[in-house]
Formats: structure tokens, sequence, C-alpha cells
């Protein structure tokens, strides 16, 4: 099931398309749609102004979510880069790609390897070219453009657990 909630926005049940931005983004195993709100609302921001942003909106009643706009609160991310990524960090990161339940053919495409990889309280974030994963949150998010991750990452601390 999906909803257009703009011409070229699409909003379905774990992620969204927009074709205005050329970007798609998706969410496996933890809860990531108040993180993709406030994506969304920075995103048309501009077209609608603070007042009332309808894409946001119409996200937000598909999703069945309240949230206020002031509540889509950017955070700074700050780096925290691991030294090595050895075994164990491997096998961690691997458990927790498992666990968020994704579909085989997107976790295939998930190379930690190339990734960067940052320890946070609450476990470790891999940040790769088309995915971020977060072991505290058990939440994959997977986009199409590098671009995506910045915007992501600002909204970060909107998962729960991050």
């Amino acid at each position: 099931m999906a909803m257009l909630c703009e011409e070229k926005l699409e909003v379905f049940e774990n992620g969204f398309t927009d074709g205005k931005f050329h970007l798609e983004v998706e969410f496996y195993g933890g809860d990531a749609r108040r993180l993709l709100l406030a994506v969304i609302r920075e995103l048309y921001l501009p077209d609608y102004g603070e007042d009332y942003v309808y894409p946001f909106e119409c996200a937000k009643e598909f999703w069945g979510i309240y949230m206020d706009g002031s509540e889509a609160v950017a955070g700074e991310f700050r780096p925290s880069p691991i030294k090595f990524l050895n075994q164990s960090v491997l096998n961690r990161l691997e458990k927790a790609l498992e666990e968020t339940g994704a579909p085989e053919e997107v976790r295939e495409s998930i190379d930690f390897e190339k990734a960067e990889i940052h320890k946070l309280k609450k476990g470790l974030l891999a940040l790769g070219k088309n995915f971020i994963l977060d072991e505290g949150a058990k939440t994959l998010i997977v986009f199409n453009k590098p671009s995506a991750r910045e915007l992501i990452l600002k909204y970060l601390g909107m998962l729960d657990g991050a």
C-alpha cells in the first residue's frame, strides 16, 4: 500500500520515493518513520514555508503518526570512528543486519568493508555509500544517493535507541 503525497512523492509502509529530488529511502528493523518525516519536512520546507508543509502532513496521516513540525529536531552527528575493522566488529554488524529482517537482496547489497564504522553509546553505527545501520536502534536505512546520508544523519537522534 502506498500514498501519493505530492505530485512526485510516494510514501509507503517502510519508506518513500521522491521523483522531484530523485530520492528513495527505505528502512528495516526499528521504526524510522519519525526520522523520515523530518527528512520529508526538510526537503519540502522551502516550497511550502513553516506553517503547513503538505507532504509532511500527508505522510504523517498515512503512517498514523502524530508529530508537530517543531519535533523534527536536527542533531549534530559526532563521529567516533573505530580504529580497526576486525572480525568481531564485522560479526556484530552482520548480526545487527540480520536482526533488521531486511530482505536478502537488500542485505547482500550492504558492504561493511567499505563503510565508516563508528562507536556510539548504544552500539555501532555503519555508514555506507547507500546505507546506515544503527546497531543500537536495530535499524537499517537504505537510500539511492550518497547525498541522502548527511540528511538522514542529521536526524539520527529521532531513531528510538539512537
